[in-house]
């Protein structure tokens, strides 16, 4: 039986998002962005009923919940025993309005009986300052406002107030709306704007899907990761979250709980992929951009890990008012992991832009100026290719001349050849062929290991590491050379649990590893793909899909034994990693409607 403990939806706009359950209980959502301050945190709270907005129904015996087909809008309804029911639809409006995108940093939710007499209960309890109570509320003639110093959250509604605060049942007769968001008075006819900003929000989303192009084969979930990779974009800066929580440990009882509301670097090349491959171009576009921004700031070294505004600080800390993902602590605000030395982001974002010169869709092709910028990132790969580092893992005790590192240095180098041949720069395009080409010899050389009959995680190491899997992929050597095919084989045989894929199996700064990594799965199909292996390939990807929840979200882990999702969620790593082996396992469109 699979353990769907992240049975979770996203709503959100670009600019905030939120999690909700099948029960239509809203357990997270950060104010204003998606790395603020959880006034509902109820997901980190362990035991605690604080940090929520939910509708009770009495004697409730099911509830179904889903996406309205192809949006970011979401309905459940709940029925009770005697069959009377009540549908709760769940958005944050996103919309075209003057020129520009309407997406305020507010969530909406209508309530509606939908079957016979349903008596609810509407509890609202949000927090501040990660899981404290508020320690004042107020109501006006239809809002109530909950309040500290720094932060003032208010909820304008048309149902009865006081029954909210008495948090009392009555018999819901018509439709209720209620807007949660900042302190400014809702002008419009609460009614006619909610439902007029739910069909607007709807068609957004309807038009926005009907612009991608998809796989024949397995449509909606690549629809489904499509829309996440959206949801998890900052507009403003076009920064992409590795994924909407923190905390949520990578497997029970470990201590492994990071903070994942940040972007990183390495994800740029992934997603940028991804969102390339369905014809996403604005989205990549602005992520790109956002990147190069980064890029371009001649201070210091390369982060592995930015803000959505890239400036802000990500000290860690330790959030003492929440006990953790099912009381699973500790829980993290910010992320230490931005002071380490990870050397692959050089490659990453130049592996990221590289699109700018070859993709003849995009306005504003790269010209010399941009190859420049990248030739200094190239400059850092070529110096740092073979320094030690913390890795892709991001391990926090120990560095290694990583062969994911080394290969994303040399990557970087070898496509600032390819665009300095594509803007006639022959010369340029010379001098990058002679660095990479004894990148390559050297990375081939010492990463392979005769002992083990692979090429393993780090130089003069016997750890076999599941990112070797890219090397054919980044195009450092051919899927069909012998060491690859030799090195899938030791993978198979040390790194595969039932059908999932551990990152390694060596233990790292916190013991020895429990949980599978989703990402790497991909890679894994992505691999025996290339290898011929289709059939194989094709019945482990199905085999993923499965694990998906009932919204088709992946975290970022899964326990082999139970099947439980496990790591911070919506992975956007997982879901690029979903989007890419879809694309590539699919039959063609030619003739599929009648073949």
């Amino acid at each position: 039986m699979t353990d769907h403990g992240l049975d979770l939806a996203v709503i959100g706009n670009g600019r905030t998002a939120a999690l909700v359950d099948p029960q239509a209980r809203i357990v997270w959502w950060c104010f204003p962005r998606y790395d603020g301050d959880p006034l509902f945190c109820r997901l980190l709270a362990g035991d605690e009923e604080k940090g929520f907005a939910d509708v009770v129904l009495d004697d409730m015996v099911e509830c179904h919940s889903e996406y309205l087909r192809n949006s970011a809008v979401v309905t459940t309804v709940l029925t009770d025993h005697h069959g009377n029911a009540v549908r709760v639809t769940d958005f944050a409006p996103r919309f075209h309005q003057f020129g520009r995108v309407f997406r305020p940093p507010q969530l909406f939710r209508i309530i509606e009986p939908v079957a016979g007499l349903p008596r609810i209960t509407i509890r609202v309890r949000p927090t501040h300052g990660y899981g404290k109570p508020f320690p004042r509320r107020s109501s006006g003639s239809n809002h109530i406002r909950w309040h500290n110093e720094a932060t003032v959250l208010r909820l304008t509604t048309d149902a009865p107030l006081s029954l909210i605060e008495s948090e009392a049942p009555f018999v819901v007769t018509r439709p209720l709306h209620l807007v949660f968001g900042p302190d400014e008075p809702f002008t419009d006819d609460l009614a006619t704007a909610t439902r007029e900003f739910c069909n607007r929000t709807r068609d957004y989303w309807m038009t926005w899907v009907r612009g991608l192009s998809i796989s024949y084969d397995w449509q909606e979930a690549v629809i489904r990761a499509a829309i996440t990779l959206k949801l998890s974009t900052f507009d403003e800066t076009g920064g992409i979250v590795a994924a909407l929580t923190t905390s949520i440990p990578e497997a029970p009882g470990t201590g492994r709980t990071w903070d994942y509301r940040f972007c990183w670097l390495r994800d740029a090349y992934f997603v940028v992929k991804a969102l390339n491959r369905i014809s996403a171009t604005q989205t990549m576009e602005e992520f790109i951009s956002f990147t190069l921004g980064i890029a371009s700031n001649p201070d210091g070294p390369l982060r592995p890990v930015y803000s959505v505004v890239p400036t802000d600080p990500l000290d860690e800390w330790t959030a003492p008012e929440l006990k953790g993902y099912r009381g699973d602590g500790p829980v993290r605000i910010g992320n230490a992991a931005a002071d380490q030395a990870q050397h692959d982001a050089y490659g990453s974002i130049i592996l990221a832009a590289t699109p700018m010169f070859f993709d003849r869709r995009l306005p504003r092709p790269g010209d010399e100026g941009l190859f420049r910028l990248l030739e200094s990132l190239g400059d850092k790969a070529a110096e740092t290719a073979f320094v030690p580092d913390a890795g892709i893992w991001e391990y926090r005790g120990r560095k290694r001349i990583h062969t994911h590192s080394a290969a994303m240095c040399w990557a970087g180098c070898h496509r600032l050849a390819a665009i300095a041949a594509r803007l006639g720069l022959k010369d340029r395009a010379a001098h990058w062929n002679r660095i990479a080409d004894p990148i390559r010899d050297a990375l081939l050389k010492r990463s392979w290991n005769d002992k083990r009959g692979a090429f393993t995680a780090a130089f003069e190491s016997d750890d076999l590491d599941a990112s070797v899997l890219l090397l054919p992929e980044l195009g450092l050597l051919d899927a069909q050379d012998p060491r690859f095919i030799h090195t899938v084989a030791a993978m198979e045989r040390e790194l595969v649990r039932e059908k999932h894929v551990m990152r390694y199996a060596s233990a790292d700064d916190f013991g020895l590893p429990v949980t599978a990594f989703l990402i790497c799965r991909f890679w894994l199909i992505d691999a025996w793909w290339s290898l011929g292996r289709r059939d194989e390939a094709r019945e482990l990807f199905e085999d993923a899909l499965a694990h998906r929840n009932r919204y088709g979200m992946l975290s970022e882990d899964l326990d082999p034994q139970t099947g439980a999702l496990w790591g911070n969620f919506p992975q956007t790593y997982s879901m690029a990693g979903l989007i890419l082996s879809a694309m590539r396992l699919s039959r063609s469109w030619e003739d599929r409607y009648w073949r």
